[in-house]
């Protein structure tokens, strides 16, 4: 049976993906959430390839904002699909391609050794302003800090290129401009839009799974 792999971008964790990832759960399929982090695209990347390599058939692979980058750097899985994230090309990275929004790089405040964090509340503005409040707080909670320079690492290879792709654009999107989305989403196999901010996953998981649930349905239907 094919598995979900679901990975967050900077300043997440896997619980983001909680709700999502327990409703497909329920229904019987295998999700796997692997923890980023690493310090590094490359580290990332290997983190998700490891996790895609050990399953018995190629995965539906989901990449929310930073998490795009490095889903675009994998292989073995059998569809990708970029949540309002970014779609690099040869050279190319997250921080090149426009990176944040002015609104995001104004809640981004500076740590220790060149890492960075969210100001809570310029965060839940930004990342999850249309998500009902108890859901915006608690995602607010689990946010982490971010060591330097992941957004500007490259991916050694373009998965997008060789992979059945589905962009979805976050049109109330304040954390990557909906543009944007837009012109990176052309370089995909299928494009949707939705009318939700950055974090569908926080407010709207339906919309997600529902999603999920369609091109597993459609992988079964080839199978």
């Amino acid at each position: 049976m094919t598995a979900v792999v679901l990975v967050h971008g900077l300043y997440h964790r896997p619980a983001h993906f909680a709700a999502v990832a327990e409703r497909l759960r329920t229904a019987g399929r295998e999700v796997v959430v692997p923890e980023l982090h690493r310090g590094s695209l490359a580290a990332d990347t290997a983190a998700v390839q490891a996790t895609i390599d050990v399953l018995g058939e190629p995965p539906i692979v989901l990449g929310h904002s930073y998490g795009g980058s490095v889903i675009t750097g994998v292989s073995g899985a059998g569809h990708l699909v970029y949540l309002a994230a970014f779609v690099p090309d040869a050279g190319e990275s997250a921080a090149g391609l426009g990176g944040a929004s002015p609104q995001l790089e104004d809640a981004i405040r500076p740590g220790p050794r060149g890492s960075t964090s969210l100001h809570p509340d310029r965060a839940a503005a930004t990342l999850y302003h249309d998500c009902p409040a108890p859901l915006a707080g608690r995602a607010v909670d689990l946010l982490r800090g971010q060591a330097p320079g992941c957004g500007r690492g490259v991916p050694e290879r373009q998965g997008w290129r060789h992979t059945p792709s589905t962009y979805v654009v976050c049109a109330r999107d304040r954390a990557i401009d909906p543009g944007l989305q837009r012109r990176m989403a052309s370089r995909c196999t299928d494009v949707r839009e939705w009318q939700t901010g950055h974090s569908p996953f926080v407010g709207r998981p339906d919309l997600v799974v529902e999603l999920l649930r369609e091109l597993l349905a459609a992988d079964t239907s080839r199978g």
